[in-house]
C-alpha cells in the first residue's frame, strides 16, 4: 500500500488536526480545542506530513503558517470532514425514521445480559423501533431465529458446527464459567471427585436446549458416561433451590456459585469448571436488515470490545 493509500484510510483525526491548526495558526490553541496535548497535535501534523510527502506548515514569529500545499489540503480536509458530518446526520435521520418491531430473545437474568441498557440504547439510536421480548432457554433462541419467530437474541454456548457458523451472525460478548455445585451433605468429606464418579451421583437435569445440559452432555458423552438425573427443571433459581435442599448436583454460573458457597448453601467442586460464550445472534442472511443492524449497533455500545 502506498503512502497516499495509507493516508486515504487513515484516522480522520489527522485531517481534523490539520483543519484546526490551519484555522488557529497556533498549536497551543488547537490543542485546547481538540482536547489533546501539544505534543499529540504536533505528532498528528508530522504524521500527516509524512503520509502526504508534503510540507504543510512553515514556522513564523507568531506561530504556524500554511504552505501553498498545506492550504490546498486544509481546504479539501475541511470538505471531507463536512461530508462525514453530513453522512452522520443523514444516518441519524434515517434511524430516527426507521419503523418496525425488533423481536429479541432473552435468557438468564437481565442484569447479566445488560438487557436494560440495551433496550435504553435502542430507544436512543432507533426511537421508531419498538421491542418485543421473548424469554426462554438459550438453545431455543437459535430455533426461534431459524423459524422467524425472533430477529435477534442472546445465546449461551459455542458454535461447534461449521453449519452454525455459516447460518448465524454472532457477536461475542463475554466468556462465562460454570461450576459444579453440590449439597454439602451429599459429598461428605470427599470433594475431589472425577467425572466418572460424579456421573453416578444424583443430578438435577435441565432440558436438552439449555446450556447446562449441552455443557454436561459434551463432557459425559466424551467419556461414554450417562448422567444420573433424578429431577429436571428449566429455571436456574429452581436448580439452586434443589441443590440447597440436598436433591442433587447442578451447574451454576461461577458468580452465583461463589455467592451460594460463601453462604454455606452449596459446595463448589474443585477443578470442575466449564467455560462457554455469551453471544448476541441473528441469522446471517438478516445481518444487513436495517433493524437488525441497529440492534447490533446498540449491543456494541452496551458491550464495548
Amino acid at each position: 500500500m502506498s503512502d497516499v493509500e495509507r493516508l486515504a484510510v487513515h484516522d480522520l483525526k489527522l485531517l481534523r488536526a490539520l483543519v484546526v491548526v490551519a484555522r488557529e495558526g497556533n498549536v497551543t490553541r488547537a490543542a485546547d480545542i481538540l482536547n489533546l496535548s501539544q505534543p499529540a497535535v504536533s505528532f498528528q501534523l508530522r504524521k500527516l506530513g509524512q503520509l502526504s510527502g508534503l510540507v504543510l506548515f512553515k514556522r513564523t514569529a507568531t506561530g504556524l503558517e500554511l504552505t501553498k500545499d498545506g492550504a490546498l489540503l486544509a481546504t479539501k480536509a475541511e470538505q471531507v470532514l463536512g461530508s462525514v458530518q453530513d453522512f452522520n446526520r443523514l444516518l441519524q435521520t434515517m434511524r430516527t425514521h426507521l419503523q418496525g418491531t425488533l423481536r429479541v430473545g432473552t435468557i438468564i437474568d437481565p442484569e447479566f445480559t445488560r438487557l436494560g441498557a440495551f433496550l435504553q440504547q435502542m430507544l436512543q439510536v432507533g426511537p421508531g423501533v419498538s421491542t418485543s421480548l421473548r424469554h426462554g432457554i438459550s438453545g431455543e433462541v437459535l430455533d426461534y431465529l431459524r423459524n422467524d419467530t425472533l430477529d435477534v437474541g442472546f445465546y449461551l454456548g459455542d458454535f461447534d458446527q461449521p453449519t452454525d457458523l455459516e447460518q448465524f451472525h454472532a457477536r461475542h460478548l463475554s466468556t462465562l464459567t460454570y461450576c459444579v455445585v453440590a449439597p454439602p451433605a451429599l459429598l461428605g468429606s470427599a470433594k475431589d471427585y472425577d467425572w466418572r464418579e460424579l456421573a453416578t451421583l444424583p443430578w438435577i437435569g435441565t432440558p436438552p436446549a439449555s446450556v447446562h445440559n449441552r455443557l454436561l452432555t459434551k463432557v459425559f458423552d466424551r467419556m461414554g458416561l450417562r448422567q444420573n438425573q433424578v429431577a429436571q427443571v428449566d429455571q436456574e433459581s429452581s436448580m439452586l433451590a434443589m441443590v440447597r435442599t440436598g436433591v442433587g448436583l447442578s451447574l451454576a454460573r461461577e458468580s452465583i456459585a461463589l455467592r451460594e458457597a460463601q453462604s454455606g448453601n452449596v459446595t463448589i467442586l474443585a477443578g470442575k469448571r466449564l467455560d462457554t460464550s455469551l453471544s448476541f445472534v441473528s441469522l446471517a442472511q438478516r445481518r444487513d436488515d436495517p433493524v437488525v443492524q441497529l440492534a447490533f449497533d446498540a449491543i456494541d455500545d452496551v458491550w464495548p470490545t
